[in-house]
């Protein structure tokens, strides 16, 4: 492998790693309703590559902010 591919590779993992942190991150934020279901969503967010998107699309907006981040 030369630096030319390296560097393409990693420009183009590096976002999709960030974004699938910070679906996880947001999932853990977030309270929706049962732990079944914000454990549902976690898997779903730590999907590598299509994860977060699916999260996005389908799931961002079902959680709302809970008073005690991060506790499920």
């Amino acid at each position: 492998m030369d630096l030319k591919t390296i560097t393409v590779f990693l420009a183009l993992c590096i976002p999709f790693f960030l974004m699938t942190v910070w679906a996880i991150v947001n999932v853990a934020q977030k309270d929706f309703g049962t732990i079944g279901k914000k454990a549902l969503w976690g898997v779903i967010a730590s999907i590598p590559f299509i994860g977060f998107i699916i999260y996005i699309i389908f799931g961002f907006r079902k959680g709302k902010k809970s008073k005690t981040p991060g506790i499920l």
